[in-house]
């Protein structure tokens, strides 16, 4: 398996640590989950809120990694920008969660673009 196969794996865990993020604390409610993110505020609205971003990115990076696998082989380019995405993705919930606004949107171009990428391989 490819370092940027491994990558997918990694991308579709890359909310949660988020996700603990924005649930920690004493007043978190197990019994209604949803109800409870949607009360929070400052960094742990933003946790939540990165958490979402990094799901709604997964399907996207995931179709261009299998679809440049498929339709180029396996490469190391196309390693390089699934491992870029997943540390642009990573600085992303970090910047989201500081409320650096300008470098987290920079951090979302950034994986956005790795994605791009994978599908001109595959092209």
């Amino acid at each position: 398996m490819t370092i940027a196969l491994w990558c997918v794996l990694a991308a579709a865990l890359l909310p949660y640590p988020f996700t603990l993020a924005a649930k920690w604390s004493k007043r978190f409610d197990n019994h209604s989950p949803r109800a409870y993110l949607e009360t929070t505020t400052g960094w742990q609205k933003r946790a939540h809120w990165a958490q979402l971003n990094s799901f709604e990115a997964f399907p996207a990076f995931a179709a261009a990694v299998i679809i440049s696998h498929v339709a180029a082989g396996p490469s190391a380019l196309a390693n390089e920008f699934a491992l870029g995405f997943i540390a642009l993705r990573i600085v992303y919930g970090l910047f989201y969660i500081a409320d650096w606004a300008l470098l987290r949107s920079i951090a979302w171009f950034g994986a956005s673009l790795c994605v791009f990428a994978l599908f001109i391989i595959a092209a």
